[in-house]
């Protein structure tokens, strides 16, 4: 069966990442994390001391990092490399949430990570989340998900998260984190985070990972019933 693009949008610790993990761990898919990526620019960024205004640095910045996955195997999971160094606990704390979406906004990073992000996908049989893959990176995605939740239970979420690798955040420091990558994100000129016209809604508030999951397999079974009953041919290369 020819294997096809699962594109996962939507607005932070709404679930994306790890309701991608395992649909790709279920279908045998190889899983990007598009967001790890701006993550680790921004990661780049702040430890070489380069202003987000200052475009002809960042631009030099993006020929010379070296943004890779490699599987952890142990947990099973990709983790980002950094110029080769695994750099997956440092891009997620809290410092790292505060800057993303300014760098995220900058032109040439998005054609950067857009670019990387098509030819991590261009055999097909990849989950991919983040904000623009239904819209930008793979808009002939075969199923698209555009996830979203409310903003407190998000919150709660996400210090839950960080509270396990022991940084400590008041909740309200986070709500108020989340609208304003959520104002970033929607208002860019580049890419904006926006719900494709052909992408399922899923509001995962009162979800919990295996119902998102099985909300998302469900809806690529449907797919694929329905692209074999209109002759779709698993041998044919997109």
């Amino acid at each position: 069966m020819r294997k096809i693009v699962i594109a996962i949008d939507g607005y932070s610790s709404c679930g994306k990442s790890t309701t991608a993990k395992a649909v790709a761990a279920e279908l045998g898919y190889a899983y990007i994390d598009s967001g790890a990526m701006y993550r680790g620019v921004t990661l780049y960024l702040l430890e070489h001391g380069i202003p987000f205004d200052d475009l002809p640095r960042i631009e030099q910045a993006l020929q010379e990092m070296h943004i890779t996955f490699k599987r952890n195997r142990k947990t099973g999971r990709n983790e980002l490399c950094l110029d080769g160094v695994i750099r997956e606990d440092e891009i997620r704390q809290m410092r790292i949430s505060n800057s993303v979406s300014e760098v995220s906004v900058i032109p040439a990073v998005r054609h950067a990570m857009v670019a990387q992000q098509q030819r991590m996908g261009r055999k097909r049989g990849v989950v991919m989340d983040g904000r623009d893959i239904g819209t930008t990176v793979f808009p002939d995605a075969e199923v698209k998900i555009f996830m979203t939740a409310d903003v407190l239970t998000r919150a709660l979420r996400r210090q839950e998260e960080l509270a396990l690798k022991q940084e400590h955040v008041p909740v309200e420091d986070i709500v108020e984190n989340l609208r304003k990558r959520d104002h970033l994100d929607s208002t860019r000129a580049e890419s904006p985070l926006r719900r494709a016209s052909d992408a399922v809604l899923l509001d995962t508030t009162h979800m919990m990972i295996d119902e998102q999951v099985d909300f998302v397999l469900e809806r690529v079974s449907a797919t694929l019933f329905s692209l074999a009953a209109g002759g779709w041919q698993g041998s044919e290369q997109k």
